[in-house]
């Protein structure tokens, strides 16, 4: 895959529609063109205490944060037309339909790729498949896991590795 967007939500709590930020990279022609990153504010709008073990992040970061339909509104102009990556697609992709629904937005039916599964194929040797793991047997250092940027920034070394 030479074109396609990777994604990483991280969520407030363990609703789906809570997600409280977001990490894209755009690949085209094999190459990064863009990355974006943004704090969400979730909905519903509370912190689980795992949650935040996990990201890091707090009320006090997404409190002044714009609503998800405002961040999407900015994001989906440079992903249109792209195969959307994320590491456990089932993840990621149930956060954005579940936000969309939450807000009545039109889903556009995004096609999505799990660099997950594929590394399950291309490194059936490691000693697991977690996003880190598999960022640097494919020579990427992520040393800010959990950041959704950093994230998607690991997925997409990770797409154009194995995809």
């Amino acid at each position: 895959m030479q074109d396609f967007a990777a994604i990483d939500f991280e969520t407030a709590n363990f609703e789906r529609t809570s997600v409280c930020s977001v990490g894209v990279v755009v690949v085209r022609n094999g190459e990064v063109v863009k990355n974006f990153y943004s704090l969400i504010q979730p909905e519903p709008n509370y912190y689980k205490y795992r949650c935040v073990q996990v990201h890091g992040l707090t009320n006090e970061d997404t409190d002044n944060a714009p609503v998800f339909p405002n961040v999407w509104k900015e994001i989906a102009p440079h992903i249109e037309g792209l195969t959307l990556v994320a590491h456990n697609k089932a993840f990621d992709e149930s956060c954005l339909k579940a936000v969309f629904r939450c807000y009545q937005m039109d889903y556009p039916d995004y096609e999505f790729k799990c660099t997950y599964l594929a590394s399950l194929q291309a490194f059936p040797e490691a000693e697991n498949h977690k996003l880190n793991t598999i960022a640097a047997l494919c020579g990427y250092d992520l040393t800010n896991h959990h950041h959704a940027l950093a994230d998607a920034e690991a997925c997409a070394a990770i797409a154009l590795k194995i995809l």
